[in-house]
Formats: C-alpha cells, structure tokens, sequence
C-alpha cells in the first residue's frame, strides 16, 4: 500500500512548498503583491486541508499503511516550517518564532523516533497541547501569508501575529509535556 489515494495526497504537501514558496517569487508584472498573498494563502489551506481528508479516506477506504503514518507528519512539518521561513523572509514574523517552532518540531520527532525504538512510542502519543498548538499554526500561518484586510474588516496581519506568537507558546508547552512523558523513560536508559 505505497502509493494509495491518502498516500498520494500526502506527497502533495510536500510538492505544494516549492509551489508556495515560488508565488513570492513572481515578477510584479504577472501578480501584485496582494496578488501573491492570497494565492499563497489559499495554496497553503487547500493543501493543509488534505492533512485532515487523506486521514479520512484512509480509515474509510481502509488504505492505512506504516509508511501513510509516517509520511503525514514529515509532510506537515515540511510545510509548517517551509511556509514560517517564508514568513520570516517576508518579515512578516519573528525569527525566534521559527526557531522555536522548527527546533521543536526536530526535537520531538528525535524524541519519538527514539521512543519507537525502545518501544516506549505511546508515552509521546499526540496530545491535546499538540493539537491546540497545531490549530494555532494553521490559522495564524494562512492569516500571516494573506497579510490584509479579510472581508474588509479581520486584519489577518494582527491577529496572524498574535496567533503565531500563541502557537510558539503552545509548542514549548507541548515540547516540555512530551519531554516530561519521557522522562522515565530517558531516565531508565541513562544508566
């Protein structure tokens, strides 16, 4: 079951960040900026969107697969953490805030790679801090991509700022929650 219908919308996260990334890379003369902001905008939710339905069609067309499980984090991480550089690029973010959110996304797969390897992997299952953490990414990050007035009245670029300061909150939150799981676990190994 390598290349199934869930499987394949996978891979597209990962094909959609040279996409992203590339529309700030236009000439002027084909978009203007507001251009650029919300076709990247719309890019990023229509492919973070298969984050939810390739999870969906995989239980429903009963195609879950080892690979399929490790593939869909690697995929999300690759796009949150492409489309925050982006963001600091734009100036649009702060660079500590991708250091946090990149750093921890590499430390806690580290952690749960090697959780899986002792046999420990459900001590660093998924939680409701990490889920609260990424629901703030994948709001404050299309919001910072649209850098304007949504329906003439949300500025996206406040509350993008405020939302991604929230998400850097909430990730050194859930990284320490998951260190602590681990703890007896790192504690055990150490001797």
């Amino acid at each position: 079951m390598f290349m199934t219908i869930p499987t394949i919308m996978t891979w597209t996260r990962i094909f959609a960040i040279p996409l992203i990334v590339g529309v700030f890379y236009l000439p002027d003369a084909l978009a203007t900026q507001a251009e650029k902001n919300l076709l990247a905008t719309v890019m990023f939710v229509v492919f973070a969107a298969t984050d939810w339905l390739d999870g969906y069609l995989a239980r429903k067309l009963n195609q879950t697969s080892s690979f399929g499980a490790f593939l869909d984090p690697v995929a999300d991480k690759f796009l949150v953490c492409a489309c925050v550089l982006v963001l600091v690029h734009l100036q649009r973010a702060d660079v500590f805030v991708a250091l946090i959110i990149i750093g921890r996304e590499i430390a806690i797969s580290a952690l749960r790679e090697w959780m899986a390897q002792i046999g420990a992997s459900k001590s660093v299952a998924v939680h409701m801090i990490g889920k609260l953490k990424t629901v703030a990414q994948m709001v404050a990050i299309p919001f910072l991509l649209f850098d304007g007035a949504l329906f003439g009245i949300i500025n996206t670029h406040v509350w993008g700022v405020w939302l991604i300061w929230a998400a850097a909150v909430l990730t050194i939150w859930s990284m320490v929650y998951y260190l602590q799981k681990a703890l007896p676990e790192i504690r055990a190994r150490a001797q």
